[in-house]
């Protein structure tokens, strides 16, 4: 069995999900696993959708595109629709709870969670979403300590923000708590790291 655990990240443009996905990639990284990231956004860039993707693994990542997801995140509708087509079978979809689920990701481990009213109503500013769904995404999958988690995040926030997205972690480990899902693949990443 790979050792290889595809990410993919998806919402509109200028909700954060390239920095979700390199904050992840980067605690990887902190916690000795090779990562590999990646980002692409329509012409639009801010509104229009955008998809950024991390490859996770234990072994030298040769092939560095995502071609079966093992993990999709996703934050809008049309980004969900339009990124979900080719899942790894027994994929783990997080969505926000404002979208509806299709019908054809019945079969797979899907989480619908407040993440953009967490950021709205919890920590107080929407623009924390990514930081929230970051603080999700590695409780729901168990990947990484907390402390990683936020020593990655805190180098890629702006001076100034750091208690407001240490806040958005928590709220969003606060959402997952309990919530863990089954991910054999992920599960060998997650051997050894301290």
């Amino acid at each position: 069995m790979s050792e290889r655990y595809e990410m993919r990240f998806t919402g509109s443009g200028g909700q954060g999900v390239i920095l979700a996905s390199v904050i992840l990639a980067e605690a990887a990284v902190l916690s000795g696993i090779r990562a590999v990231q990646s980002q692409a956004y329509g012409p639009e860039a801010r509104g229009g959708v955008s998809k950024a993707e991390t490859i996770l693994s234990r072994e030298d990542i040769w092939f560095s595109r995502v071609v079966q997801p093992d993990f999709l995140l996703a934050l809008t509708q049309r980004a969900l629709e339009q990124f979900s087509g080719d899942l790894a079978p027994g994929a783990v979809v997080m969505a926000d709870e404002s979208l509806h689920i299709p019908a054809r990701l019945q079969g797979l481990q899907v989480l619908s969670l407040p993440i953009l009213r967490t950021a709205r109503e919890t920590v107080g500013r929407e623009m924390t979403a990514n930081i929230v769904a970051v603080g999700a995404v590695n409780a729901a999958l168990g990947l990484f300590p907390e402390s990683i988690v936020l020593e990655a995040a805190l180098r890629h926030v702006p001076r100034g923000t750091e208690a407001i997205n240490r806040a958005a972690l928590a709220a969003g480990a606060e959402l997952a708590s309990g919530r863990q899902v089954r991910i054999p693949r992920a599960a060998l990443l997650r051997q050894n790291i301290a």
